[in-house]
């Protein structure tokens, strides 16, 4: 069995109507496509082939998932169980609520901002714990995520580059603590694969 799917049956066993559905040929997610290439002004562009997205109790996956590494497969799937779970905490309307209107749906989104940031902070923990701090401090990193936040990726959310990169040094800074703390962090499972096919929201 893969990490991936050992992975995928520890989602089942908290949220058991957990599944993952290809967009290629999905109709719903071709219509998000269209919609956010408008709100965005082309700002996402890449929301089919690019990004992954979770609704409700669903993971859509762009093409090319069953043939992504299986450590980078794993990463992802911890940043989108952060998603699962803020869902239940919030109520999948709340966390609507939450992700599109404060303090505006797009520029100063402050909502979508932190819903995110939590978890692309497991991203970059998920990230140290399997493939090494060295690969969580990487630059490429470092500039992929925040550009998450300040690009037209999820409509300009947080586009105060300087203070995500403030956000980013002190998540960076307790993972390391904890990765010392359990005397972790020095194993590695390859060198940071990139996700320019695989983006999570």
């Amino acid at each position: 069995m893969s990490l991936t799917d050992e992975f995928i049956a520890e989602i089942k066993a908290e949220f058991p109507s957990f599944r993952v559905v290809s967009k290629e040929g999905d109709g719903f997610s071709k219509l998000i496509d269209v919609a956010l290439r408008v709100i965005t002004l082309g700002g996402q562009s890449e929301y089919l082939t690019r990004y992954y997205t979770v609704i409700f109790h669903t993971l859509y996956v762009p093409g090319g998932w069953e043939a992504t590494d299986d450590v980078e497969r794993v990463i992802t799937l911890r940043h989108e169980r952060i998603h699962l779970r803020q869902v239940k905490r919030y109520t999948p309307a709340g966390m609507a609520v939450l992700y599109l209107v404060p303090f505006f749906p797009l520029g100063l989104a402050y909502g979508r901002a932190r819903i995110e940031w939590e978890a692309y902070t497991e991203t970059i923990r998920a990230t140290a714990e399997m493939r090494g701090l060295d690969a969580a401090r990487s630059p490429w990193l470092r500039k992929h995520i925040v550009e998450q936040f300040v690009s037209g990726a999820y409509g300009w959310m947080w586009p105060f580059r300087g203070q995500v990169n403030r956000w980013y040094d002190r998540a960076l800074a307790q993972i390391e603590a904890e990765i010392s703390g359990s005397g972790g962090g020095h194993s590695t499972m390859g060198g940071v694969t990139s996700t320019k096919k695989g983006d999570s929201r």
